[in-house]
């Protein structure tokens, strides 16, 4: 891959602000488009507010934020793009023509990667008449330009080749991409974000918890933890010198019976109201724009001091 080509941004809301701003991090040329009005401008601003943070975990040579360009249509973005990171909205109309233009006029060997986190690769093929082969799901986390993890998900017709330079280019990028080997719906995260929702939201339809208990026992436990290592390997650390084969085999049958013994709710009004009245009244006398710069400035802290331990997976 051309280092010196520019990398396309198509949408440039929250999610597409974010990659733009880690690829001008990374000393690369954007070129950017979204329909909506004063997008640009939004853009510009968004990208201000990261680079702070870009510069405190460090600039590439040669990045900077004149090297952001921002595109009149779709097309004109893609057409000399070495890599397209498409960031539209998740409505399938919407998404059936953007991706019959961007498979029109990007050039045919320059992967075309999706954010998405609702739409399977093999969806987004299938609204591509000319190179289904190039279309991938390259979706990030929140904020993009800081949050490490990509999920790559290939579809049923993604070549090899596309995923590889995908998997480097990311890396590359600064980020932890995660191969997800097989399509499903929500791809890996979400599918186990969704898991301690569940639970979460079963918990307080049940009275057992409220909101401000549930988010404690997380952030003040296990969270911590899950910062530095993943749920399972910090499984394996509980179990001592026999590892996780001595947790599966003593602790084993009473986790099935805590599996067994968890809720299935069902997202009614009811329980929506009381989810939300949870949240207002843990977040009672906050200032939530404080409580995001702290989450932030922390989460930066985090990444520096991980990046020097070099026994961490």
């Amino acid at each position: 891959m051309t280092a010196d080509a520019p990398i396309a941004v198509i949408g440039t809301g929250v999610i597409g602000a974010g990659w733009a701003a880690l690829f001008l991090a990374r000393g690369r040329d954007v070129m950017a488009f979204d329909p909506a009005p004063a997008a640009e401008q939004a853009l510009r601003s968004a990208v201000g507010e990261a680079w702070p943070t870009l510069i405190r975990l460090g600039l590439a040579d040669g990045a900077s934020t004149d090297r952001l360009r921002f595109t009149s249509s779709a097309a004109e973005a893609v057409a000399d793009a070495v890599f397209v990171q498409e960031s539209g909205p998740e409505r399938v109309e919407l998404k059936q023509r953007l991706f019959a233009e961007l498979d029109e006029a990007a050039p045919a060997s320059t992967p075309i990667a999706s954010s998405s986190s609702g739409l399977m690769p093999s969806q987004l093929q299938a609204m591509c008449g000319r190179h289904p082969e190039r279309v991938l799901v390259g979706h990030p986390f929140n904020p993009a330009y800081l949050i490490p993890l990509v999920e790559v998900v290939p579809g049923k017709e993604t070549d090899s080749r596309v995923v590889e330079v995908a998997m480097e280019l990311y890396t590359a990028m600064g980020k932890r991409p995660v191969l997800v080997r097989h399509e499903v719906p929500g791809h890996v995260t979400n599918r186990l974000q969704a898991a301690l929702w569940r639970e979460a939201y079963s918990l307080v339809e049940r009275g057992v918890a409220t909101v401000a208990d549930i988010d404690t026992a997380i952030s003040y436990g296990p969270g911590l933890r899950w910062a530095l290592l993943g749920p399972l390997v910090n499984q394996h650390l509980s179990g001592g010198d026999g590892g996780l084969a001595h947790i599966l085999e003593h602790l084993g049958p009473p986790t099935q019976a805590w599996m067994d013994d968890l809720g299935e709710p069902q997202l009614t009004p009811r329980l929506a109201e009381l989810l939300v009245r949870g949240v207002d009244d843990e977040l009672a006398g906050i200032d939530q724009r404080r409580l995001v710069a702290d989450r932030d400035a922390l989460l930066v802290e985090l990444l520096e001091r991980k990046a020097l331990r070099t026994a961490l997976p």
